[in-house]
């Protein structure tokens, strides 16, 4: 049987990681634990689990594709991985599924399951979260940053980019596909995440961040994010400055550009629904997915400002 070792990474967790740590006991031969900068208990907690500490070197700018790269480079011959966040909890029986998938697929670089909130219903944006995890199983092109990996396709490709500050996880998954390698979500529950954002302001900044791994991400992969780009640019910049112009032509112009968001608000919410979604929810979604083109656009200009001038890719954070 292949043995499968653990990467954590986090920063000031608290409950969080030790529920993190306590999932893993037992599943896993080596559990490492990234820490990036903590000022909580959260070194002491890790050690405690029995898990060997890597302190992030922070005086270089943190990512999280660099925390996962330190992690992996800790391990003692590692042949599967399992990378997990420090807000995480692994559920039981996912890392036997996901390695027995992945002997019985040779081809197969990677599995990933089913993420889930732990807290759904405690506010609006943890019910998104719960629903952008949630996606069919079978071959896909990406995942996010809970998977299980074969250490011959991380090492292969280089393991994930360290400049890279949002969708590192989208960028790694990029090359493993280019690299011949197939991706796979299986059906199984595999973690439970606590995303415990409960204001507006949090879900403006992560959606800003998501507008940077847009761009950052499409300009090292152009076809890559190729749709969500346009429908930013669309939405979070030609019609407003339509919308803008029309004013100098008619009153009553304005009113129907206006009119597209309202069209495009519908057709989201509709398409949620169709996907399963509650209709209650679906609506309540749908005004912030329509809303949240004009965060993208900060992140994705953010991005290319950052490009030109030559500074820093500084992670966004919005907890």
């Amino acid at each position: 049987m292949t043995p499968v070792d653990v990467v954590l990474i986090g920063r000031n967790e608290g409950a969080r990681l030790v529920a993190a740590l306590a999932s893993v006991q037992g599943q896993a031969r080596q559990v490492v634990y990234v820490d990036s900068g903590s000022s909580d208990n959260s070194l002491v907690e890790a050690r405690q689990h029995g898990a060997t500490v890597v302190e992030l070197d922070m005086s270089t700018p943190f990512t999280a594709a660099r925390a996962r790269n330190a992690g992996v480079d800790a391990l003692d011959d590692p042949q599967l991985v399992m990378f997990i966040d420090g807000d995480c909890m692994l559920v039981d029986g996912f890392i036997d599924a996901g390695r027995a998938h992945l002997e019985a697929n040779p081809k197969t670089g990677m599995v990933t399951g089913w993420r889930s909130e732990i807290h759904r219903d405690a506010s609006l944006y943890n019910q998104l979260c719960d629903w952008e995890w949630r996606r069919p199983a079978g071959v896909i092109e990406a995942c996010g940053g809970d998977m299980l990996v074969r250490a011959e396709a991380w090492q292969g490709i280089g393991g994930m980019d360290p400049t890279v500050i949002a969708a590192e996880d989208d960028e790694f998954c990029t090359r493993l596909r280019k690299a011949g390698w197939v991706l796979e979500r299986i059906p199984h529950e595999m973690t439970r995440h606590d995303a415990n954002m409960m204001q507006f302001g949090q879900w403006w900044s992560r959606a800003v961040r998501t507008g940077h791994g847009f761009a950052q991400v499409g300009h090292l992969h152009p076809e890559y994010f190729s749709k969500e780009r346009k429908r930013v640019l669309v939405y979070g910049l030609v019609v407003p400055l339509l919308i803008l112009l029309s004013f100098t032509i008619a009153w009553w112009l304005p009113l129907i550009l206006i009119g597209i968001y309202e069209l495009n608000y519908i057709r989201t919410a509709q398409g949620l629904i169709r996907d399963g979604l509650p209709k209650r929810e679906a609506w309540r979604h749908a005004l912030l997915l329509t809303l949240s083109k004009f965060p993208n656009l900060i992140g994705m200009a953010k991005f290319h400002l950052r490009k030109l001038r030559g500074d820093e890719m500084r992670l966004i954070e919005y907890k």
